[in-house]
């Protein structure tokens, strides 16, 4: 299997500062665009993104850059961007890329605008470039300090996968193959919206037998969303589906969850999302998610609630009350 040896990372956030200094610990020349200047000097003159990963000691190795024509030149690209955010990136990076050269999609989430997995929509942009999917339960300060954890690698270009697998496989951080990119883009867009229902249930102190519960129903909801649109169930039940709902779902660390703590715990929405400066992507994807849901007359009580609570101002604890009341029917 070949290796490559030249790696970018696309987005200088928390999860591509993590990625890029994972590889560039492996020996592999790394350069990690981002658009804020304030993070390119940080991480080049202190080695710290002080902005995203505070505290974090990066390699001397690692650069950062702001030039997305400088970023382009490289053997694979991972774009490691919030969700809403691909479709600009990959305009911006598109005069600049090699067709050969593979795309990493490291997003988790459902564009608002079109309804498109972050697949579908850079293969309308990059159209010639082989892409592939990386998700998986991680959380992007443990992967920083090397504590293992593993991933789905999920790609079409089977033989190109494994050759992401090697570039990118360590000790502590063990990579799967998967054919099934539906399913590895579905289980991590849907797992941040049900993220969310766990911390309010969490912020509302309803104890640990609920939110088992709700974990439980959510994945549910998971498989039957991700089932309509060609997914494999056991795609759902691997890393990229159960695995990320069940970590993203256990700790604070979610950005996604500590929203829903927040909520949960009384405050407003709008106070929430002022204060962040991270991206929670399950505030984004409820509303389209809740949307396709209900287009394709798929049975999402759970998404539904959140994107109630997260966009139409729906009382957090009368939404909950109401999904305890629903009629009863068979688990299966």
């Amino acid at each position: 299997m070949a290796v490559y040896k030249k790696i970018s990372v696309i987005g200088g956030g928390a999860w591509g500062t993590a990625l890029a200094a994972m590889v560039s610990k492996s020996g592999r020349e790394t350069l990690l665009w981002a658009r804020e200047e304030d993070v390119v000097t940080s991480i080049n003159q202190g080695h710290e993104n002080k902005d995203f990963l505070p505290g974090v000691s990066l390699p001397p190795a690692l650069k950062a850059t702001g030039d997305m024509a400088r970023a382009a030149q490289a053997d694979i690209i991972l774009i490691v961007v919030p969700a809403q955010f691909v479709r600009v990136v990959a305009l911006d990076l598109k005069p600049h890329l090699e067709e050969s050269t593979p795309v990493i999609l490291c997003a988790k989430g459902i564009e608002q605008s079109s309804g498109k997995l972050m697949s579908e929509l850079v293969n309308e942009i990059l159209p010639k470039s082989p892409l592939v999917v990386l998700s998986g339960p991680t959380f992007a300060r443990e992967v920083a300090a090397g504590l293992p954890s593993a991933v789905t690698i999920a790609s079409k270009y089977q033989q190109i996968a494994r050759n992401i697998a090697e570039t990118l496989g360590q000790p502590t951080f063990r990579p799967y193959l998967s054919r099934d990119v539906i399913g590895a883009e579905i289980g991590g867009a849907v797992k941040n919206v049900l993220a969310v229902a766990c911390g309010i249930v969490a912020g509302l102190e309803l104890g640990e037998d609920a939110r088992a519960a709700l974990i439980t129903r959510g994945f549910a909801e998971m498989v039957r969303f991700g089932e309509t649109f060609g997914a494999k169930r056991d795609t759902m039940m691997g890393l990229c589906g159960l695995g990320d709902l069940i970590l993203t779902c256990s700790s604070p660390q979610s950005r996604n969850m500590s929203l829903g703590m927040a909520l949960g715990q009384g405050k407003n929405i709008d106070d929430i999302m002022a204060g962040r400066k991270t991206v929670a992507e399950g505030y984004y994807t409820a509303s389209i998610l809740a949307n396709i849901a209900a287009r394709e007359n798929i049975d999402m009580p759970i998404a539904g609630a959140v994107n109630q609570i997260l966009h139409h101002g729906a009382n957090v604890m009368e939404t909950v009350r109401d999904l305890m009341n629903r009629p009863y029917v068979s688990e299966l």
